[in-house]
């Protein structure tokens, strides 16, 4: 289990045995964004009400020694972008300024079904893709959280809560989870429903941010367990409880796009942490190495632009109808995205699907030679405004390839959060998570 104190996978047996409740949890968790809330500025509404009775609820269910699953009363933030019956799902744009569905997305059902305790709506980049909202990074208020999930990293990361939802369609996920020093886990694509999900390509995966590897996968296993994938799609496999470490035969080194950009203190972390598993005994293979390798890291070199291709031409109809609802309240960004995408032709999307299948093919045999990847989690430490929600060059490969990513609090620079960030292939999202195990307990100082 995860030695995190603010990891709620760490509680159960205080619950079980009456040492802590997860009402007292829920206060905890009160008092800190009570204290941090007004500079990090994670949060878009709450409702500490229902949270509260929600929690009494749970205490009640683990002293009867029947809690409902391992989620039972853990509070979350959910990402604005993902509807909930009883809060606005306002997607961080004034154009659905305090709009509400109807219902909840699937994953907040099944998340409720759990007995988890939906706290409140964090803030999401515009329609979850760049132009940033309020929310400062936990660990330097002058700095980015990252984005678009960035009140979803930066809740988690200045211990509001100890989960929360985001969403990743290029870097969203792992890239503030390593600017903001959290656990953030994007699972393969499809594996969780998106029923009711506001983030509209088709490499966009529901995943979640958590003080521990335990939070992120009991969460994502909640969900999935009840209401499966997305459509078309077999789901989240593996058990609800996470799986024991798991010594990986050989570990792959990739350089990918993004890897010019890092930052050196970067960069000699990494390495840093890549002898530590070569001096537990694991073979590090790489492009110098392995021909499949190198044939994989040039194939991958242009994710970035292909996955902005792919998703200007999906992203241009929701995009339209948004600004027919009110195009004067679309910022700048958005409006030349949308502008963008009115000049692409089916034609041109055509071939980014063809490029995008190529490129998943070449890395599927990656799997012959490794268990898992190993990259850096951004480029460096969160950078310094909130104009800009930083590179994503590095996070991109995953989102592309629909492959299972995590980013790990492992490692820093400029005395800042970096994370590292792992990889492993599709529908093996419980072998990577042993994997992460293993490799968390060879890396930590």
């Amino acid at each position: 289990m995860d030695n995190n104190p603010t990891s709620y996978a760490d509680r159960a047996s205080a619950f079980a045995d009456g040492s802590d409740s997860p009402r007292v949890f829920l206060e905890r968790c009160l008092t800190t964004i009570e204290a941090r809330e007004p500079v990090v500025k994670a949060f878009v509404t709450m409702n500490i009400d229902g949270a509260r009775e929600a929690a009494d609820h749970s205490t009640q269910r683990y002293r009867a020694g029947a809690p409902l699953s391992p989620v039972d009363g853990l509070p979350v933030g959910i990402k604005d972008v993902i509807e909930t019956q009883n809060m606005p799902t306002q997607m961080g744009s004034p154009i659905f300024d305090g709009w509400q569905s109807e219902g909840d997305a699937a994953c907040i059902t099944a998340l409720r079904e759990a007995g988890a305790i939906v706290l409140g709506k964090v803030v999401t980049c515009e329609f979850a893709a760049m132009y940033p909202g309020a929310t400062t990074n936990p660990h330097d208020p002058e700095r980015t959280p990252g984005g678009s999930s960035s009140g979803s990293a930066a809740a988690v990361g200045a211990e509001m809560v100890p989960a929360a939802l985001g969403t990743q369609a290029l870097g969203s996920i792992t890239r503030p989870a390593s600017y903001c020093g959290t656990y953030g886990y994007k699972p393969t694509l499809g594996a969780i429903n998106r029923r009711g999900c506001h983030d509209h390509v088709s490499q966009s995966t529901v995943g979640a941010f958590g003080a521990s590897l335990a939070d992120c996968w009991a969460v994502t296993q909640a969900i999935a367990s009840r209401v499966g994938g997305a459509i078309g799609y077999p789901g989240l496999y593996g058990a609800a409880v996470l799986t024991p470490e798991t010594r990986p035969r050989r570990v792959i080194r990739l350089e990918t796009a993004g890897w010019a950009d890092a930052s050196g203190g970067a960069k000699a972390q990494f390495e840093d942490a890549l002898s530590r598993v070569d001096a537990a005994g694991v073979e590090i293979v790489d492009r110098r190495t392995s021909p499949l390798i190198e044939a994989f890291e040039q194939v991958i070199a242009g994710a970035t632009p292909l996955t902005r291709r792919i998703n200007a031409w999906e992203f241009r109809w929701p995009l339209a109808e948004f600004y027919q609802r009110g195009g004067d309240l679309m910022s700048p960004v958005m409006r030349q995205r949308l502008e963008d995408a009115s000049n692409l032709h089916l034609d041109d999307y055509r071939q980014g699907i063809a490029e995008r299948d190529e490129v998943r093919a070449t890395y599927d045999a990656l799997s012959r030679i490794g268990d898992v990847c190993l990259l850096l989690g951004a480029t460096g430490a969160a950078p310094l405004g909130l104009e800009s929600t930083g590179n994503a060059d590095i996070n991109v490969p995953a989102s592309l390839l629909g492959a299972p990513a995590l980013s790990l609090p492992l490692l820093s620079d400029a005395g800042l959060p970096l994370g590292l960030q792992l990889m492993g292939f599709h529908h093996r999202d419980e072998d990577l998570m042993g994997h992460a195990r293993w490799v968390e307990g060879v890396v930590r100082p």
